[in-house]
């Protein structure tokens, strides 16, 4: 029986010592079903392609610090070559000392991962954290009906 209150003749309320555990026993079974239904989407075990991205585009500001690695691991900030040496002094230069302004990192399709990832290590030691990747922007139906790819335009923030 579930809980609930019962007044004896004299006006005093009679101690109740049932527990309800219907709740209780409803909201596990819910987190039972999430877990068994999230628990096979948490692992990854597909092939997927990265530069592609179908994510709506953010707004770039009016003047936007591109960072670019090449196919050869060169580094260019806007369209000017640098060295890795040099990247805290030339990503100074082009955001005025702004720390908070977002970098915009593009690399080429046969950049290998361990690659990009030493690239962004670079510029979080520079203290830019805040850190754009830019992919070619795909559209599900047009790429699903033609197999062609849309202009590159999609930035998808990295966190």
């Amino acid at each position: 029986m579930a809980g609930g209150i019962r007044q004896r003749d004299n006006g005093e309320l009679e101690e109740n010592h049932e527990i309800n555990v219907t709740p209780f026993i409803d909201v596990m079974l819910v987190l039972l079903i999430i877990f068994m239904v999230a628990a096979p989407l948490a692992t990854v075990d597909i092939d997927i392609d990265l530069p592609a991205s179908t994510a709506q585009p953010k707004e770039r500001p009016d003047e936007p610090v591109y960072l670019t690695l090449k196919s050869d691991l060169a580094l260019h900030v806007g369209n000017d070559p640098i060295q890795r040496e040099n990247l805290t002094a030339a990503l100074d230069r082009y955001t005025e000392g702004d720390k908070e302004a977002r970098i915009f990192l593009r690399a080429d399709e046969a950049v290998a991962y361990r690659e990009l990832m030493a690239v962004m290590n670079l510029l979080r030691k520079a203290g830019y954290l805040k850190i754009a990747l830019v992919g070619l922007e795909v559209l599900p139906e047009a790429s699903a009906a033609t197999g062609e790819d849309a202009p590159p335009a999609a930035v998808a923030p990295v966190p």
